[in-house]
């Protein structure tokens, strides 16, 4: 019987980090046959794809998972029924998914009847003893720590052996995993009760130990901590200026941008703004809407913020602040912020709809700068001459509304497109449909493997359902992957503090 196979035993987690160079099918299979080789009882193995890939190559016992980014709910592993049968299609034996007491697409009663009547095992990931009792009420086979300290508040470091302990007076089919880096953590955790321990990027990800290995001598020197940097997001409607040290905002003040004004007038403004910071920064990044090469600001659109000509930027700033400055496009700026805040590694394109609508894109791990991304800048094939972020903003939106004798605050047309009326619900499909298009574009130009929505029109309730129903409905040859900004209004800032450290120009 497969529980008696895994006692006492050993199971490997062969995931390789997402995006990273061993995330394919030969590096996960080539894990997989190393670690039974080195006498793993088991393995778990992440998407339908690499368990039949690891099933063609061994009949070892398979804990399968598959791990999603849900705009809707926190679960990641395993959310829904479907998961379940192309799991167990794919050859798994043991089927495991999230068992934490969270919104979810399907509960954990639904989803272990579902590996029932697949006529597989089942493994619920818990967080807390709770979570286990639940599990084990509707008939889950095994119970596992994996959630300790994943579902709110600082991510622990050691291993939660107290939980595996609390686990075995449930039950005996206790299976220990989540953060075990060690011989001696997994000694632990089998003394605690575990039947198996479950092990992973210890032994599978060479980032993270590479990673571990690093730091601990990093620390044998003692370094000091990265400066702190002045990060100004200066856009159409209003500016915030922050303290960011280590990808941490500090302290933050914003203000309203004078759209009447000129460049030297809004660094003015900032400088006054900031003036009580002076001294605790040693350098200066400036995201702004347009473009910039070479040091020098230049407007794309006037309408969204007017600039005559082109603009010193990075000198008359240094002049300003009394320091170092990197300027960038603050689209560009937020998509290097989102990618920095995640530990996928994929390319990524970054699209923010707010007052206008902008870009940028991570290829290969750089940021492309320049004019790459100002896809505002494209034409719209139903708006003549106009670019398309005319029809695809904040103030359209406003404007079709007042046109129609309605609430010109874009917020208040999303409300009215919630609750079903239908004048605000064609304004928001309008912009959908054409958002659809690009997002359709941008996938057959350039194929990225996510693309990050943010702004205060792109994350407005409803807007990404609508445009994914439009997408659909376009059936394009490639269905792009999009994904709810996570850093929110804040990823500009992030991302130019990170560009001034990291990168000399943009």
């Amino acid at each position: 019987m497969l529980t008696e196979i895994l006692k006492n035993g050993l199971i490997v987690s062969c995931q390789p980090v997402p995006g990273g160079v061993m995330d394919d099918s030969p590096y996960v299979v080539a894990f997989a046959l190393a670690a039974l080789s080195a006498g793993a009882a088991g393995l778990r193995i992440e998407s339908a794809r690499y368990v039949a890939a690891v099933r063609a190559a061994t009949d070892a016992p398979i804990i399968g998972l598959i791990k999603r980014d849900l705009d809707d709910s926190p679960v990641r592993i395993t959310p829904f029924l479907d998961d379940v049968t192309a799991l167990a299609d794919a050859g798994a034996d043991i089927i495991a998914f999230d068992a934490t007491d969270r919104v979810r697409p399907a509960s954990v009663a639904a989803l272990a009847k579902a590996v029932r009547d697949a006529g597989k095992l089942s493994m619920a990931d818990c967080s807390c003893v709770e979570d286990a009792r639940h599990a084990l009420s509707v008939g889950v086979d095994f119970v596992g720590s994996t959630m300790s300290g994943y579902t709110g508040g600082p991510e622990p470091v050691d291993p939660d052996i107290a939980l595996v302990a609390a686990l075995r007076e449930l039950t005996p089919n206790v299976i220990a995993e989540g953060r075990i880096r060690t011989p001696e953590q997994a000694q632990a955790a089998a003394r605690a009760g575990a039947a198996c321990v479950v092990v992973g990027s210890a032994i599978t990800r060479t980032e993270h130990v590479t990673a571990w290995f690093r730091e601990a001598l990093s620390e044998v020197n003692a370094p000091a901590a990265r400066p702190v940097v002045l990060a100004i997001d200066l856009g159409g409607t209003k500016t915030m200026a922050s303290l960011v040290q280590d990808g941490k905002v500090i302290e933050t003040v914003s203000i309203q941008t004078d759209r009447s004004g000129s460049p030297q007038g809004w660094l003015d403004a900032i400088a006054a703004a900031t003036r009580d910071w002076k001294g605790s920064y040693g350098a200066v990044g400036i995201a702004v809407t347009g473009a910039v090469r070479a040091g020098r600001w230049r407007a794309m659109n006037k309408a969204t913020l007017g600039i005559e000509g082109e603009f010193a930027l990075e000198i008359r700033a240094a002049e300003i602040f009394g320091a170092s400055v990197v300027a960038a496009n603050d689209a560009q700026a937020a998509a290097w912020g989102e990618y920095k805040a995640s530990e996928d590694r994929s390319d990524l394109v970054f699209i923010t709809v707010s007052t206008g609508l902008g870009g940028g894109i991570v290829s290969n791990g750089t940021l492309l700068g320049g004019i790459a991304g100002h896809f505002g800048q494209m034409r719209d094939p139903d708006g003549g001459s106009l670019p398309l972020e005319s029809r695809v903003c904040g103030p359209w939106i406003a404007a079709e509304a007042e046109r129609l004798g309605h609430s010109g605050e874009p917020r208040a047309v999303f409300d009215a497109a919630v609750n079903g009326e239908e004048w605000a619900g064609v304004i928001i499909d309008g912009v959908a449909r054409r958002f659809a298009r690009l997002c359709c574009d941008i996938q057959l130009a350039i194929d990225p493997a996510r693309i990050v929505i943010g702004g205060g029109v792109g994350l407005a309730t409803g807007f990404m359902d609508r445009v994914r129903a439009e997408i659909t409905a376009l059936a394009p040859p490639v269905m792009p992957e999009l994904r709810a900004a996570k850093l929110g209004a804040s990823a500009g800032i992030v991302g130019i503090a990170d560009l001034v450290l990291t990168h000399k120009k943009t």
